[in-house]
C-alpha cells in the first residue's frame, strides 16, 4: 500500500495514514476509528478518515490495474524491464493507460491490416524522414512494390494511430484541452417544440473549465432525452500544430506524408479519444459537485431537530380523499387511525374538528405533526384554528419519501394490516419525533434534496448516501432497546443479518439490560461489539455508562477514576464537582492519551447528549395561501427545503417553492450557497417576481433584518 500517495492526496500525515488503513484492513468502520481510535488519527475527524479510506480503495485498484498490465504485456512477450519499472512507478491512472494503450488488445484497425500487409518497416522509414524519394523509398523496402498509393496509404495509417497513442501526444493535446476546450450544445432539427425545458442550451457554448456542474448535468440530461446534441471540442488548427511540430522534422516528401499522417490521426484518433476522455472527466466532476451537495443537503435532513418522545398525531393531507389521521404513542407505535374531511369536495369541518379535538384528549396528544404536500398548508390552518389545549404544537413536516415508504416492503412489515394512506400518516408523525430513525426506511435518493439525483452515477451516489447516512446514525447514537432493525443496520460493525438477530433476541428475551448481553446474539463476535457498542445506548441498565457514548473497553479506566475519588460510577457522572478533581494527565498510558480522556470526561457531563439542536416552532405567513397571494416587495418567513449549487429552494407555505438564486442569498458575494443556508433553516424572505404562468417565484434573502425589509 502507497501510505505515502494517500497521504499526499489527503493532505494528511503519513504517520497517521498509515495507522487508519491498517485499521481498516483489520476491519474498523470509520465511525469507530474516528471516534475510539484518536490517537492513532492525529484527531482526524469522520470526514477525513473516510477520506483516507476513499483514497485506500482508489490505491488497491489502481495497483490491481497495474498488476493486469504488466500480466497482460508480459503475455505479448514485449514486457522489457525498462517497461515494467516505468509501469511500477506510475502511480497515476491516466499515465498508466497511457503507457498500456500500445499493447492494448483492440478491434482490427486499419493500422493493423497495414502491418498485416507488411507496412510497417515502411512506416517506420518513413518516420526517419530522410531525403530519399518516396517513390525509392516505397520501392525498396514496400511489399508492394507495383502500388505507390496503397503502400503509403497504408503507412499513413500505421502512423496516423502510433501518434495517437504517443504518450507525448496525448498529453499535449490534454493541455490544450484543459485549457482551451468548449462545450457546446445544439437543438436537434425538430425537437424545438418538445424540448422547451432546455431551450436555454438550445444554442449554448462556453468554457468547459467554467461550466457549473449543474449547467453541464442540464445538457447531459438533454442530450440523454434526445433534444440536444453536446460536444467538447478545441480550436483543431493550432492543436494540429502543436502535435506537428512535436513529429514533424525537415521539409521534404517523407516529411509531408508525416504531416498528413499527423492530420489523420488527430481528427480520426487523437482528438476524439481526448474530447471523450475530458467529456467523461468533466460529467465525473460535475457527479462530485452534485453528489457534494446531495450529501451535505441529506445530512442536515437527517440530523434536523427532533421532537422527541411525545405522544403525537400525524395527518397526511388531502382533498378529494380527505386527511388520514394516526394516533402514536411516545414509542411511535401505532394507536388509532381515522380519516377526516375537513376540505372541499366534502368540507365536513365541524366532524373533522370534533374528530380530532376527541382524538387529541383521548390520546394524550402532545404534537400534531402536518405533511406539507397537497392540502398541507389549508390542514394546518383548520387544526390551527381548532380549540386545542395550549401545550398542544402543530409542526408542518416534509412529506418527501412518505409515498416511497408507505408502498415499501419495510412498511409492509411494520404493518401488514394496514393500508398504504395508515402508513404514510404515521411516516409523517415519526418525522416530527425523530427523523433520523424514520428517514434511514427510505432510499435516500427518493427524498429530493439534491439535484439532477438521477443523472449522476448511480453507484457513487448511492455509496456517499450511504456512507452520509451512517455517519449521522453513529454521530446520534441508538437506543438499543427501541431502535428498528432498519436504523440498527447502519450502527458502525453491524449490517442487515446482525440488525435483524438482535432485534429477533430483544422480542424472545426482552429488553437489553447491558451492552455485555449484546454478546449473546447469535453471530454477533468479538470485533463486531467492539465497532458497535460505543454506538448504542441502553437507558435505565445496570450499568450506568452504557447509556453514554463512553466505550466499554475504557469502562475499567472511569471505574478508577471513581475509586480514586472514593465513589461510585453513578454518582461520578451524577456530580460535577467530583469530575472536576479529576486530573486527567493521571490516566494518560500507552493505551489512552489526551484526546480519548478529554472525550470520556465530556461524555460524563453529559451522557449519551443528542448532538441534533432542539426542534423551534414555526409558522408561515398567515395571509399568503396560494401563488396568487404574492406580491412583489412582500416580506415573509420560510424554510429550506433544498440547496443546490445555483441557489436555494425555499417553502414559503404554498404548494410552489420559490427560489433564492445564489446572487440573493447574501449582503455578500456567495460562492457557495452551502455555507450561507441549510436544510430546514428558517429564514426571512423577499418576493422579488412571481410568474404564475410558468408556476415560478423568484426570492431574495438580501437587505432584510429582524423580518423587515
Amino acid at each position: 500500500m502507497n501510505y505515502s500517495l494517500i497521504a499526499e492526496r489527503t493532505g494528511l500525515k503519513e504517520k497517521y495514514v498509515r495507522q487508519v488503513v491498517d485499521l481498516l484492513q483489520e476491519g474498523a468502520t470509520v465511525p469507530f476509528i474516528s471516534r475510539y481510535r484518536k490517537e492513532a488519527t492525529g484527531g482526524m475527524t469522520d470526514v477525513e478518515v473516510a477520506q483516507v479510506a476513499a483514497e485506500m480503495e482508489d490505491v488497491t485498484e489502481l495497483e490491481h490495474r497495474r498488476e493486469f498490465i504488466l500480466s497482460a504485456i508480459d503475455g505479448q512477450g514485449k514486457l522489457t524491464p525498462d517497461l515494467r519499472n516505468r509501469i511500477e512507478g506510475c502511480w497515476d491512472a491516466t499515465t498508466l493507460e497511457d503507457i498500456y494503450l500500445p499493447y492494448k488488445q483492440k478491434r482490427r484497425t486499419r493500422a493493423q491490416v497495414a502491418r498485416e500487409a507488411g507496412l510497417e518497416p515502411l512506416a517506420d522509414a518513413i518516420m526517419k524522414q530522410p531525403n530519399t524519394p518516396l517513390a525509392q523509398l516505397v520501392g525498396k523496402v514496400s511489399p508492394l512494390k507495383g502500388d505507390l498509393e496503397a503502400s503509403l496509404q497504408g503507412a499513413k495509417d500505421i502512423i496516423a494511430e502510433r501518434i495517437s497513442e504517443d504518450e507525448k501526444a496525448r498529453q499535449t493535446l490534454r493541455t490544450t484541452f484543459s485549457i482551451h476546450a468548449m462545450i457546446q450544445s445544439k437543438v436537434i432539427k425538430g425537437k424545438d417544440a418538445e424540448g422547451q425545458n432546455y431551450r436555454d442550451y438550445f444554442d449554448w457554448q462556453e468554457s468547459l473549465k467554467r461550466c457549473s456542474s449543474h449547467r453541464l448535468l442540464a445538457m447531459r440530461r438533454g442530450e440523454a432525452e434526445g433534444i440536444l446534441r453536446v460536444s467538447i471540442c478545441v480550436d483543431d488548427e493550432p492543436a494540429v500544430e502543436r502535435i506537428v511540430h512535436q513529429f514533424v522534422r525537415g521539409n521534404n516528401e517523407c516529411s509531408g506524408v508525416v504531416r498528413e499522417a499527423v492530420e489523420d490521426g488527430y481528427k480520426r484518433l487523437l482528438e476524439p479519444s481526448i474530447a471523450s476522455e475530458f467529456g467523461a472527466s468533466s460529467k465525473k466532476k460535475a457527479d462530485e459537485e452534485a453528489i457534494r451537495i446531495f450529501v451535505r443537503n441529506l445530512e442536515q435532513l437527517l440530523m434536523a431537530s427532533p421532537l422527541g418522545q411525545k405522544r403525537v398525531m400525524g395527518i397526511d393531507p388531502g382533498f378529494r380523499t380527505g386527511c388520514k389521521v394516526v394516533c402514536l404513542d411516545a414509542e411511535g407505535n401505532l394507536l388509532h387511525h381515522d380519516v377526516i374531511f375537513p376540505h372541499p369536495p366534502r368540507a365536513e369541518r365541524v366532524r373533522a374538528m370534533q374528530t380530532i379535538q376527541n382524538l387529541v384528549e383521548k390520546y394524550g396528544i402532545q404534537a400534531v405533526s402536518i405533511g406539507n404536500g397537497t392540502a398541507g398548508r389549508e390542514t394546518e390552518d383548520f387544526v390551527r384554528h381548532l380549540d386545542l389545549p395550549d401545550n398542544v404544537e402543530i409542526y408542518s413536516v416534509s412529506e418527501d419519501g412518505a409515498s416511497i415508504y408507505s408502498a415499501s416492503d419495510i412498511a409492509r412489515e411494520e404493518f401488514p394490516n394496514e393500508d398504504v394512506t395508515v402508513r404514510g400518516a404515521v411516516s409523517i408523525g415519526r418525522r416530527l419525533m425523530d427523523p433520523l430513525a424514520e428517514l434511514v426506511k427510505i432510499d435516500p435518493s427518493s427524498i429530493g434534496v439534491g439535484q439532477y439525483q438521477k443523472d449522476v452515477n448511480q453507484a457513487a451516489l448511492r455509496k456517499s448516501l450511504e456512507e452520509t447516512v451512517v455517519a449521522c446514525v453513529n454521530r446520534v447514537g441508538v437506543n438499543l432497546n427501541t431502535a428498528s432493525q432498519w436504523l440498527l443496520t447502519y450502527v458502525s460493525g453491524l449490517g442487515p443479518s446482525l440488525a435483524q438477530n438482535i432485534v429477533r433476541y430483544r422480542r424472545e428475551n426482552g429488553a437489553f439490560r447491558s451492552r455485555r448481553e449484546l454478546m449473546k446474539v447469535p453471530r454477533l463476535g468479538a470485533k463486531a461489539f467492539e465497532q458497535a457498542a460505543g454506538f448504542l445506548r441502553i437507558k435505565g441498565g445496570t450499568e450506568p455508562l452504557d447509556n453514554s457514548a463512553v466505550h466499554p473497553e475504557r469502562y475499567e479506566l472511569v471505574e478508577r477514576m471513581a475509586r480514586d475519588q472514593k465513589c461510585s460510577v453513578a454518582q461520578l457522572m451524577a456530580d460535577k464537582e467530583l469530575r472536576n478533581k479529576i486530573d486527567i494527565n493521571h490516566y494518560v498510558s500507552d493505551e489512552v492519551g489526551l484526546p480519548t480522556l478529554r472525550d470520556i470526561m465530556t461524555e460524563l457531563d453529559k451522557p449519551g447528549l443528542d448532538p441534533r439542536q432542539p426542534l423551534k416552532a414555526f409558522a408561515f405567513d398567515e395571509t399568503v395561501h396560494d401563488i396568487e397571494d404574492l406580491r412583489e416587495g412582500m416580506v415573509m418567513p420560510g424554510i429550506v427545503t433544498n440547496v443546490t449549487n445555483f441557489g436555494a429552494f425555499v417553502d414559503i407555505g404554498i404548494h410552489t417553492k420559490g427560489l433564492v438564486h445564489v446572487s440573493q442569498l447574501a449582503d455578500h458575494f456567495v460562492k457557495d450557497p452551502t455555507t450561507v443556508v441549510s436544510l430546514q433553516q428558517q429564514v426571512m424572505v423577499r418576493v422579488l417576481e412571481v410568474d404564475k404562468q410558468r408556476q415560478r417565484i423568484s426570492l431574495s434573502m438580501k437587505h432584510i433584518q429582524d423580518g423587515k425589509g
